[in-house]
């Protein structure tokens, strides 16, 4: 009886920790479980024509803008991510989330692209703690060893870094597309701007409802596991939690683009920045 009175008591207490959006970093963390979307995307590394749709990235020079930093992780070895600082000094901070191959030199390009084109600190974060595959099949295992526990550490780790003063946007690609989403659940009214390049969305629509932005979807049609069900079902999931979502078509491919993968369509790529970089200059 005692045991159960104490539960009874405890229990509210224990809902207000999850519901509080002005709790800490860490708390989000132990509220927010973004195993199932993350599963599903990396299931896709079971299939061998997804890996084939995966060539070896092309050889490309890294710009040296930017450095690599450490900052403390809760409950484990510190985080590592590629840090843009920007000109002029602000409390602004783009999230840049890695394709599956982990925190190569094309991340580390696009965070030093995106930091110039919006005068904003970027923090490109390495979600495989330091490891970088070199073939679709050791980026496939990479994809699959990834802890979501450890992944939204890592997050929250780097806005902790970032400071209490700081605001977000996120974006990321292929398997960084939905962590750009998840990142965006996890960083509550923090977080401004969510821009998803074919990543896997959240189909929680309690989760979606807990969102504090809205999202931005570039979809390549002809991606055979980001197919046009998951858009659609995804504009169906946030019209429910009562959210804003774009979905931006393109006639191209998954990793489309990425120019160092043979899939990239120039065209298409470089309207989709075009868009990516007005959504975000207005956040």
């Amino acid at each position: 009886m005692i045991m159960k009175n104490l539960l009874f008591l405890l229990l509210p207490l224990l809902l207000t920790t999850c519901q509080n959006q002005s709790s800490s970093n860490a708390s989000l963390a132990m509220c927010h479980d973004p195993n199932a979307a993350v599963a599903r995307f990396a299931s896709f590394a079971n299939d061998p024509v997804f890996n084939a749709a995966h060539p070896t990235p092309e050889f490309v020079e890294l710009n040296k803008k930017g450095k690599m930093i450490e900052f403390p992780v809760a409950g484990g070895p510190n985080g590592r991510a590629y840090f843009v600082k920007a000109r002029k000094k602000t409390n602004k901070y783009l999230l840049v989330f890695q394709e599956y191959w982990g925190l190569n030199t094309f991340v580390k390009n696009e965070a030093a692209a995106w930091n110039k084109d919006l005068n904003i600190n970027v923090l490109a974060i390495d979600l495989y703690d330091g490891k970088i595959a070199a073939t679709a099949e050791e980026a496939g295992k990479l994809m699959q060893a990834n802890d979501p526990a450890r992944s939204a550490a890592l997050i929250n780790g780097a806005m902790q870094y970032a400071g209490p003063q700081a605001d977000f946007r996120t974006i990321g690609w292929c398997f960084g597309g939905g962590w750009s989403l998840q990142a965006a659940l996890l960083g509550g009214s923090r977080v401004k701007a969510c821009a998803m390049y074919y990543g896997m969305p959240e189909s929680d629509v309690a989760k979606l409802r807990t969102l504090n932005t809205d999202v931005l979807y570039i979809h390549a049609d002809k991606d055979q596991w980001l197919t046009e069900q998951v858009a659609t079902d995804f504009e169906k999931n946030m019209k429910s939690a009562g959210k804003s979502l774009t979905v931006k078509h393109y006639d191209a491919d998954h990793a489309f683009a990425n120019p160092s993968n043979p899939k990239y369509n120039s065209t298409a790529a470089q309207d989709a920045r075009a868009v990516v970089k007005a959504y975000l200059m207005g956040k």
